[in-house]
């Protein structure tokens, strides 16, 4: 039998959101754009990436919520393995959403101190991800994790959506 598994309020969600990605994704880089770029020296193309970008950031913290029953905060991560949407094509599209976000806002303002945050923060979500995340995700989600580590990458999208074990959609 299937534990029951309760999902965090709204508000959680809505905290969890505000605190993470959004300061990361948004407030830095409109910090550094605010003490580095003059107007008019980007490229109006960083409007696609910030489009692109909120929308993955938000499809993936959708399913965290509705399918994982948690959050992307540590406070109320998902108790259940989330491979729907994006996550079928990769590991990862929440930390590749607020790369787009941080890529698109560089691009924007034409700013090499959004760019070099760009790097850092690259860096710093896949240090996140092999030594933190991905353990606790085997230990947590056993078989499961397995299977779906097997067939979907890290960083680098799948084009065709991955099928789970059963050679069913996942769910």
């Amino acid at each position: 039998m299937e534990k029951q598994t309760r999902r965090p309020s709204f508000w959680s969600a809505l905290l969890a959101f505000l605190a993470c990605p959004t300061v990361v994704g948004y407030g830095i880089p409109l910090y550094l754009l605010s003490v580095d770029a003059p107007p008019g020296r980007g490229s109006v193309a960083g409007w696609a990436l910030l489009a692109l970008g909120s929308a993955a950031l938000l499809a993936c913290v959708r399913d965290f919520y509705v399918v994982g029953k948690g959050t992307l905060a540590p406070w109320a991560p998902p108790t259940r393995l989330v491979v729907v949407g994006l996550y079928r094509h990769v590991r990862n599209p929440m930390y590749l959403a607020v790369l787009t976000l941080v890529g698109g806002f560089a691009l924007l303002g034409g700013s090499v101190r959004v760019l070099a945050y760009l790097v850092v923060l690259a860096l710093i979500f896949d240090a996140r991800v092999r030594w933190g995340e991905e353990p606790r995700l085997a230990e947590s989600f056993g078989q499961d994790w397995v299977s779906y580590k097997g067939g979907v990458r890290r960083w680098w999208p799948r084009w065709k959506p991955w099928v789970g074990a059963q050679g069913q959609t996942a769910h």
